[in-house]
């Protein structure tokens, strides 16, 4: 898998200050459409619990993407206003009823608005940890609640084995995450976020929440999330071909269909109420 991407449905890489490596990020809304299709949700208990944590209903959606945790947190009640750097991802997202302006976060313009809780699914590690947090403390009211999070995956040992295989064999060289626990990958993204949060000076002390949840999947529906991960999308066409082809072989073996661990790993913390 190239350097810079990852092996999982994450909107970029776990490497070093992904944030500073744009190129990546901006091929997400090469195909809005597949993203939005294929990628997984996030689990109920989450967006529970951050609503519950938060004062008010109003939430501002972070790298909102094609506004599938947008949408999870309308159906809870709230009032939900998205922000995402590229336009064909925010596009759809209003298509699908969540408001979304187009602007990287640490440049977008609030123009006076506060918010009770500023979320990011799959997309804070592409805002600076800390410029990030100090712009969502100015947006945050008092004790509003900033939570970042991610779904980390790992497939059941035979089948992640024989991925890790696919991946050695048709890009040989290249990191592999398939061969180790991959949640550690986002738990290091947790702890970034959290250096952030503390570092901005304006909120309590950030909390790590985890939830685990099962999604199976067939092999069809598992192929069509492939080509939306972080990097796939800068694949030469000849090279994805061969990846696909490689992990429906994989999934065939298997027996055509899977079940998908999840993890979803969130850092948060509640904006201090300054006197």
């Amino acid at each position: 898998m190239p350097a810079q991407t990852e092996g999982q449905p994450g909107r970029g890489s776990p490497a070093s200050e992904p944030y500073r490596h744009r190129q990546v990020a901006e091929g997400f809304g090469a195909d809005p459409g597949r993203y939005d299709r294929a990628r997984p949700s996030y689990p109920a208990a989450l967006v529970e619990r951050i609503v519950a944590a938060s004062p008010g209903p109003g939430v501002l959606d972070v790298g909102c993407g094609t506004g599938i945790a947008a949408r999870q947190f309308q159906a809870a009640g709230c009032r939900v206003l998205g922000v995402d750097p590229d336009p064909r991802m925010a596009g759809l997202a209003r298509r699908s009823g969540v408001g979304a302006e187009v602007a990287a976060f640490e440049a977008w313009d609030p123009a006076g608005r506060a918010f009770d809780a500023v979320i990011a699914g799959q997309a804070w590690h592409w805002v600076d940890p800390v410029a990030g947090a100090a712009k969502a403390a100015q947006v945050l009211r008092p004790g509003g609640r900033l939570a970042v999070f991610w779904n980390a995956f790992q497939p059941p040992p035979g089948l992640g084995e024989a991925l890790a295989g696919v991946y050695r064999q048709v890009m040989p060289g290249a990191p592999n995450l398939w061969a180790g626990p991959i949640a550690d990958a986002y738990l290091m993204m947790c702890g970034t976020a959290a250096g952030g949060i503390r570092r901005a000076g304006a909120f309590g002390d950030p909390e790590q929440w985890r939830f685990g949840w099962d999604r199976p999947y067939t092999r069809g529906e598992w192929l069509d999330q492939v080509p939306t991960f972080g990097g796939h999308t800068q694949l030469p066409p000849a090279t994805l071909e061969d990846l696909l082809a490689g992990i429906g072989t994989a999934i065939d073996a298997a027996g055509g269909s899977f079940t998908m661990r999840y993890t979803t790993v969130a850092a948060t913390a509640a904006r201090i109420a300054f006197p």
